[in-house]
């Protein structure tokens, strides 16, 4: 299993929004970067990942699982990216913000901090588990 980060706009796609999808979950989207895009294409049915509130908020509030792979995305009008299908899994108990990520000396070299405009992020098994903890799973 690998784990991820999904990034997005609270006031354009929520956690809230993603809940309310349930089981058959949502496709995610809209992504236009092709380094995002790969991420998403080396992703499997059972991956988690992080649901991370961009923009303003800018912390982790909850967990998802990947359950549709790689496929086209029918919001690109040119038919160059494609999207994976996640659901929801479970709230943050304790929405990790990225303030807690960057002054955790552990985590200086996620890629939330390295590469923070990308939208889909591998996130290593060692961060994954670190990150859990501190939001209180």
């Amino acid at each position: 299993m690998n784990y991820w980060l999904f990034k997005s706009e609270p006031g354009t796609w929520s956690w809230d929004d993603q809940v309310k999808k349930g089981k058959v979950g949502e496709g995610w989207d809209g992504v236009r970067n092709y380094q995002a895009s790969n991420n998403m294409k080396a992703m499997k049915v059972g991956d988690l990942g992080f649901f991370y509130h961009s923009v303003n908020e800018k912390r982790i509030v909850g967990i998802v699982e990947v359950i549709e792979e790689y496929h086209p995305d029918p919001t690109d009008p040119k038919e160059r990216f494609g999207m994976v299908t996640v659901k929801a899994v479970e709230d943050m108990p304790k929405p990790v913000t990225l303030a807690d990520v960057k002054a955790e000396p552990k985590l200086a070299e996620i890629a939330l901090v390295k590469q923070s405009r990308l939208s889909v992020l591998p996130v290593t098994p060692a961060h994954w588990k670190l990150l859990c903890k501190m939001g209180g799973l």
